[in-house]
């Protein structure tokens, strides 16, 4: 017995062992090496060792004459790929490493017709690790989070035709020529179908941060403008189209949640009112005004909040609910844009502002006072609707047409299938000095000073 656990033991010490090996083997092999059947080893090297199988974060702006080049130059081999027929539609199936079939082979030739992993990977009906890794390269081009699972968004995304694709290039060309001039030496611009946000400093990419937009029925605008306020600990008073919309409703499936969510209600001589002296099944709560307390862990501006000066009432800010930051689907504003690791995008606008370092900053946000600090100089912001780029590196980026602008009549799979409506018309600023917004939109009150 004590043998049989000494021969049992020595062979999974020897498997492990072996194992091991074989990891670093396939990792560290040159191109070329070959394993017999011990090795256990399909590919001559690991597909994460494989540049060509990777899609790295770019540093060349998404606005700028080289993003321009990369396009004009992705755009002639899309239309080689259109010229030799495309490419093939894969089956409606979710596969993943360790799938075997037709629909295999099938997802193999879609791969490699737009250059997501090469020939030489042959036509095995097997998902193996080089299947893995395309398929990740092609997720991490379309903006879908890169499991290498074969899901419905990535089936829909791989099924797009190619001559669809070119158009999109073709299209999204005209908007990127459009910014191709010199856009600053310090700007910011917001993509809004990527959902991202990217800081631009001497034609390079400082920051990136993944963004929450604008909903298809409540839509950012493309706009040029600055950004010529930070509000640290901003209070978030709700405005009428958003009581009506969310409010309300809210309020009807749970009368606690405006205790919930540290809401205060007040009437028209400012004297603070109970939710249950509300009609809530009317358009009572219209009547009155709402006002969420400061507090990173609840307010929905989180703890800081960018003014942009603009005619929407639209600004950029923090959010308490960074979970979207992890989705593929980030349209879930109403208008304004939710920044990721915010602390480091204000940090990079005061980078210009005496005494406003990242210290000074997180101790203005812990304290849990209202600060307001002006930008000096004021920052450009380009918020602009981009579904198709290319990277220097070769690398071709396509995004859904979540607003359906590109007229190519594709909708993304998380999209409602409700119609979008147009962005709301140019509002003037109010005469009393309060910010209108439309978000997690509020009537800022500034403190005064």
């Amino acid at each position: 017995m004590r043998l049989e656990r000494s021969v049992r033991e020595s062979a999974i010490l020897h498997f492990v062992r072996g194992a091991a090996l074989v990891v670093g083997a396939v990792a560290l092999a040159p191109a070329g090496t070959a394993y017999d059947q011990y090795g256990q080893a399909e590919w001559a090297q690991r597909y994460d060792a494989d540049a060509r199988l990777t899609v790295s974060r770019s540093t060349t702006p998404i606005l700028s004459t080289q993003t321009v080049a990369a396009t004009e130059a992705a755009i002639e081999r899309f239309r080689e790929i259109v010229a030799n027929g495309g490419w093939p539609s894969v089956a409606g199936q979710q596969l993943r490493l360790g799938s075997n079939g037709p629909a295999v082979t099938a997802l193999r030739r879609r791969l490699i017709a737009s250059g997501d992993v090469g020939p030489e990977t042959g036509s095995s009906p097997i998902f193996d690790s080089y299947v893995e890794a395309a398929v990740r390269r092609f997720q991490a081009r379309h903006g879908i989070i890169a499991t290498g699972v074969v899901n419905q968004q990535t089936i829909q995304a791989l099924n797009v035709p190619a001559e669809t694709r070119l158009q999109q290039l073709e299209t999204n060309l005209v908007r990127l020529r459009s910014f191709s001039r010199d856009l600053g030496n310090r700007y910011v611009t917001a993509n809004i179908p990527a959902a991202t946000v990217e800081t631009v400093e001497n034609g390079e990419v400082m920051t990136h941060h993944m963004a929450g937009v604008g909903k298809i029925d409540r839509q950012s605008p493309v706009m040029q403008t600055k950004a010529i306020q930070v509000n640290f600990n901003p209070f978030w008073t709700v405005p009428a189209s958003v009581i009506r919309k969310d409010l309300i409703p809210k309020m009807q499936a749970d009368p606690n949640y405006l205790n919930a969510n540290h809401i205060r209600v007040y009437n028209k001589d400012n004297q603070e009112l109970q939710p249950e002296q509300i009609n809530w099944r009317s358009l009572d709560a219209l009547n009155f005004r709402f006002r969420q307390d400061i507090g990173g862990d609840f307010n929905s501006l989180g703890v800081v909040r960018i003014d942009i000066a603009n005619p929407y009432g639209v600004y950029m800010h923090d959010t308490p609910a960074k979970g979207v930051f992890g989705d593929d689907f980030r349209f879930v504003s109403s208008g304004c844009i939710r920044l990721q690791n915010v602390r480091d995008y204000v940090a990079w606008l005061l980078k210009e502002t005496p005494g406003w370092d990242r210290d000074h900053i997180d101790q203005v946000i812990a304290s849990g006072e209202r600060v307001d600090v002006k930008i000096w100089p004021a920052v450009p912001v380009y918020w602009v609707y981009v579904t198709a780029w290319a990277t220097p590196d070769g690398i071709t980026q396509f995004r859904d047409d979540i607003y359906q602008r590109d007229g190519l009549g594709m909708r993304s799979a998380g999209a409602n299938s409700a119609a979008p409506t147009v962005v709301q018309a140019a509002r003037p600023m109010p005469a009393d000095g309060l910010i209108q917004g439309d978000d997690d939109s509020y009537f800022e009150e500034r403190p005064r000073r």
